[in-house]
């Protein structure tokens, strides 16, 4: 069979990109989930449209093929690129050239019977004519319908057809923003597409695109939330390599302003607890049935956010908090430490002790999430504290860790 670069399920293709990207560095020989041959097959697939990008190394257990993407170079997100590579029969794309085309104005307005005539009239003229269907004409007007770029108006027993006004599209600097900023970010890639050149204006230090691979679970998701829905979902165990079904109530999503790494705040009723998930974690979502008590579950949250540093709530069913304060002292050069510490407290409390003092204090479900923002404060920290004293005392033999580290003599420390 002839090798395609389109693809009909891309969850599959998902996962390789995943592989190649996000985890990668794998041999031909190392991936061990599908045949050999499946391998190449997606290999040569991700490499025809992500070429420019695609990399190997030779190591002693084979070649190494991986994806890598310099965000300096690359304004928009490349992997977007197989959002448009979806698979599509002979007879599909041919009868939506010729749907388009006979209903080319929003001011052209035809029976079905009209539209069928003119499809078989102008099939005739081709050397081996397919023909359609009222049943199939009738079902793919309506997958327009519900997309929103055909119109049906009954006038007296007949339906009529026509298509709808195109939309003005937004300012391409927006979309060029939205397209690598927002979730869902490739609904304005394909918005950018139908635009002219134009000359970029963005550049992101931070370029998580990633999340592009999500843009399917993450808009089921959404659709869910906003109509409150309960959804089955089956999640992955990397470690384990399983997978699990879950039904959850969506709440809302959250994304890492540290790593772009997005987070499902779900109600599980089994445990009776809001909990998180990853995105990327989740293999598939099926919306269920209407939630009642949908939002009481969302104000609940609410109320929680104020003791989350991040999407942790694992001592909620304890009812309880742990509380971290640390002090920091800064010379008469470093003011912008204190405004730092305005700026990324999030929900915790900032106090000016003095004019070279700080002290920050927060009550959290889970103190061992704000460590690694307690560790970039290291070499000014004077006093810290932690309710939870095995996390305090890990914190502390972490640091003298270090220190054994780069300076195994016990000499002078800087």
């Amino acid at each position: 069979m002839a090798y395609s670069e389109l693809i009909k399920n891309f969850n599959r293709i998902r996962e390789y990109m995943r592989e190649f990207y996000v985890y990668g560095f794998k041999s031909r020989e190392e991936y061990t989930k599908k045949s050999a041959r499946s391998y190449d097959d997606e290999r040569r697939r991700v490499e025809s449209w992500l070429g420019d990008y695609m990399q190997f190394r030779q190591t002693p257990d084979g070649k190494n093929v991986f994806l890598s993407i310099d965000s300096r170079i690359s304004r928009h997100n490349p992997l977007y690129k197989a959002w448009k590579a979806k698979s599509f029969t002979d007879g599909d794309i041919t009868l939506h050239f010729l749907l388009f085309d006979i209903l080319h104005s929003p001011d052209v307005r035809l029976s079905l019977h009209e539209i069928t005539g003119e499809i078989d009239e102008r099939l005739l003229s081709f050397p081996e004519p397919r023909l359609f269907d009222e049943s199939t004409v009738r079902k793919k007007l309506r997958e327009y319908i519900s997309e929103g770029i055909v119109l049906a108006e009954k006038c007296g027993k007949t339906m009529y057809y026509r298509r709808s006004d195109s939309p003005e599209l937004p300012d391409t600097d927006l979309l060029d923003f939205f397209s690598e900023v927002a979730p869902c970010g490739v609904i304005g890639s394909y918005l950018l597409d139908k635009t002219q050149a134009h000359d970029d204006r963005f550049a992101f230090k931070h370029h998580y695109i990633t999340g592009a691979l999500d843009s399917e679970i993450l808009c089921t998701l959404l659709t869910a939330i906003g109509e409150k829905r309960t959804v089955t979902m089956e999640t992955v165990n990397r470690h384990r390599d399983r997978t699990a079904e879950k039904r959850v109530v969506p709440l809302c999503v959250m994304v890492s302003v540290q790593n772009g790494r997005q987070y499902l705040m779900a109600y599980v009723p089994r445990y009776q607890r809001i909990t998180s998930f990853r995105i990327d974690y989740i293999v598939s979502v099926q919306p269920e049935d209407i939630c009642e008590e949908f939002d009481a579950l969302r104000e609940k949250l609410r109320d929680m956010l104020p003791h989350m540093w991040g999407v942790s709530t694992q001592s909620v069913s304890e009812h309880r908090m742990e509380h971290v304060e640390f002090t920091v002292r800064y010379g008469d050069d470093e003011m912008h430490i204190h405004r730092r510490l305005e700026r990324e407290k999030r929900c915790g409390i900032v106090e000016r002790l003095d004019a070279n003092t700080s002290r920050f204090s927060a009550d959290l479900f889970d103190a061992g999430e704000i460590v690694p923002w307690i560790r970039t404060f290291l070499c000014r920290i004077t006093e810290i504290h932690f309710s939870d004293q095995a996390l305090e005392e890990q914190f502390r033999n972490d640091i003298d860790d270090m220190m054994r580290l780069y300076f195994p003599e016990g000499g002078d420390t800087p």
